[in-house]
């Protein structure tokens, strides 16, 4: 077991406080403000999904207030929590949101957290609620942001492999160290924060597939201001939270690597090292590898859905194990299944928010399709371990002859990011779905000059809808 011999809690609680915007390198605000981009597009695209619609009616329900604005469509004032809990579950809602990457073949990788969006969401709620100028707004983001991945990068893998869904459990600290940040919280109000946040940290993995997988997120960040809140009234908890036999990381891991977190906070940021991947298909990135493989043998040899016999996918248990549904009915069930999201390049040769329909998933042609796509453990690709995301992807057509084609990197890592006009691509795509042309343009430009705005609210403005 830890002991308390360590002491990561007041090394994340010294980072929180201590480092500034000044601080920073250049190449991080730049990727901050991509994130931000990917995370303000994905929230509004996400804020028209049933869920959301849920959520906000229990939030109107909850009375009213002017302190933040929820995104998007039905967009309404609230409270800071409350906001964050209705922006943080559109952001994942569509699982269009980015997704931080592993640095060891033990971390399952691309599993360990969605990063942007718990933070994103706590700090615009309280920099509205705070009138937050733009440049305190993206370094509450960007602190918020790396003490989340740090947080999860060093947690031992059981964390996850037992079931516990890092974008809510690990979330709620990035969001807690974000809204913390924004209230200028003393070095033993931070501390407390997160030992509060540590006791509200929750998310588990039965729910994927369903709403509640996006309300892990939505939570993390209403949680994360909750905490906050609390410590900055005199609410105490256990100032070593992180450390020691009944802390964070021994509770719901079994432990932590030390060497993956002390000394590292910003000594390299994650969001540069070893980056973050932002997603072009809205569903579980460990299918993308696999999809942009078939897309690639899609368009090479121009394959026509008619003439195939059989899709044969092999991988590592990595992949097979969370993309667990084989025959899926429902949008959210086809965010992770490798039949659906293969099948829909082959159909369309595209898998984007119009494909992840119920409609369309139920529809008899992609049903048809699916059943001719068949996975199998791959023990080659098996014993390499969990730090890659690795598969073979095989076609064999009614001819006889069997095409196939590896993953490599695929698009949107850091080793093939997407371009700047891709990202812009991505946002219209999500935004279109409740803003004007004028009112993207509006968003993207302030997106792109955050830290000239001397309120945060003039970002939001432009970003609600009826």
């Amino acid at each position: 077991m830890e002991t308390r011999k360590t002491e990561i809690t007041a090394e994340v609680v010294d980072f929180i406080c201590k480092t500034t915007y000044q601080a920073i390198p250049p190449e991080v605000i730049q990727m901050g403000k991509r994130c931000l981009i990917d995370g303000i597009g994905v929230i509004l695209a996400g804020s028209t999904e049933p869920c959301s619609h849920i959520v906000r009616e229990f939030i109107q329900q909850a009375g009213k207030s002017s302190q933040a604005t929820t995104l998007g469509q039905g967009s309404r004032k609230t409270t800071a929590p409350l906001a964050a809990l209705a922006n943080g579950t559109s952001g994942h809602a569509m699982d269009f949101d980015d997704t931080q990457l592993s640095t060891s073949p033990d971390r399952i990788y691309g599993l360990l957290t969605h990063p942007t969006i718990p933070a994103l969401s706590a700090a615009l709620a309280v920099s509205e609620e705070k009138n937050a100028s733009g440049k305190t707004f993206l370094e509450s983001f960007l602190i918020g942001f790396e003490v989340e991945c740090k947080i999860a990068e060093a947690i031992k893998p059981d964390h996850y492999k037992k079931g516990f869904h890092t974008s809510g459990t690990i979330g709620t600290f990035g969001a807690a160290t974000s809204a913390a940040k924004l209230l200028g919280l003393s070095e033993e109000q931070t501390a407390h924060t997160l030992g509060i946040a540590a006791s509200l940290s929750s998310g588990i993995r039965v729910n994927f597939g369903t709403m509640t997988k996006p309300l892990h997120v939505g939570r993390a960040a209403e949680n994360g201001i909750t905490a906050t809140q609390l410590a900055s009234r005199g609410y105490t908890s256990d100032r070593e939270s992180l450390d020691g036999p009944w802390g964070y990381f021994q509770i719901f891991g079994g432990g932590f690597d030390k060497e993956k977190i002390s000394g590292l906070m910003g000594n390299p940021y994650t969001i540069l090292n070893p980056g973050v991947s932002i997603k072009p298909y809205p569903c579980g990135v460990l299918s993308h590898p696999s999809m942009d493989a078939l897309l690639d043998l899609v368009k090479e040899y121009d394959i026509q859905p008619e003439r195939v016999e059989e899709i044969r996918l092999g991988a590592g248990s990595n992949i097979l194990n969370p993309l667990r549904y084989q025959n899926p009915q429902t949008a959210l069930e086809a965010k992770f299944s490798l039949q659906f999201c293969l099948t829909s390049i082959l159909l369309e040769r595209k898998a984007g928010i119009k494909q992840f329909s119920d409609e369309f998933v139920k529809s008899p042609k992609v049903q048809d399709m699916m059943k001719k796509v068949k996975t199998y453990l791959h023990p080659g690709l098996e014993s390499k371990g969990y730090d890659k995301i690795l598969s073979i992807v095989d076609v064999k057509l009614k001819d006889g002859k069997t095409l196939t084609k590896e993953s490599g990197s695929y698009r949107g890592s850091p080793q093939n990011p997407l371009t700047e006009g891709e990202l812009s691509e991505k946002f219209r795509e999500c935004t279109e779905l409740v803003l004007d042309d004028d009112q993207i343009s509006e968003a993207l430009n302030h997106i792109n000059s955050i830290e000239e705005l001397a309120n945060v609210r003039e970002l939001i403005q432009p970003l609600v809808s009826d």
